[in-house]
């Protein structure tokens, strides 16, 4: 699919009710030779970053429920560059990933918001191939 890159939204179908897919905005984050990975938009994970052990220093945060893989880490979408080093630009002002402990710190002194920063456990990732079947099948659309 053409229109599949960084920074497009997808949103389930119903044919994904029922499953952990059910209802859910998808950002694309890459899609490459290698697949396709992206994070659940609009699920919230129910604890905060001040609930998890290695972060119990940090202020009140809310985290997203990114997907189903790899939820032993936390992972960074943000807008600000300008505070937090290291991220790879996903399209015009939105970076993946950064400096942990400059996240912490913008958003433990306040200088960055909910709207400039999402934190995530776990992220969703299709092979090659895989989402643009399922695509196909009807059960994610733009």
């Amino acid at each position: 699919m053409r229109n599949l890159k960084a920074g497009i939204s997808i949103k389930s179908t119903a044919l994904l009710n029922g499953s952990f897919f059910e209802e859910t905005s998808i950002l694309i984050v890459e899609h490459d030779e290698a697949g396709t990975t992206g994070f659940v938009t609009n699920k919230p994970f129910g604890k905060s970053l001040n609930d998890l052990i290695e972060f119990n220093h940090a202020k009140p945060f809310p985290l997203m429920d990114g997907g189903p893989v790899d939820r032993a880490h936390l992972f960074v979408l943000h807008k600000r560059p300008d505070l937090i080093e290291g991220g790879k630009q996903l399209t015009n002002g939105l970076y993946l990933g950064g400096n942990m402990e400059q996240v912490i710190e913008a958003i433990n002194n306040g200088s960055a918001t909910q709207e400039e920063i999402q934190l995530f456990i776990g992220y969703c990732g299709w092979d090659v191939g895989e989402l643009e079947a399922e695509m196909e099948e009807g059960s994610w659309n733009f």
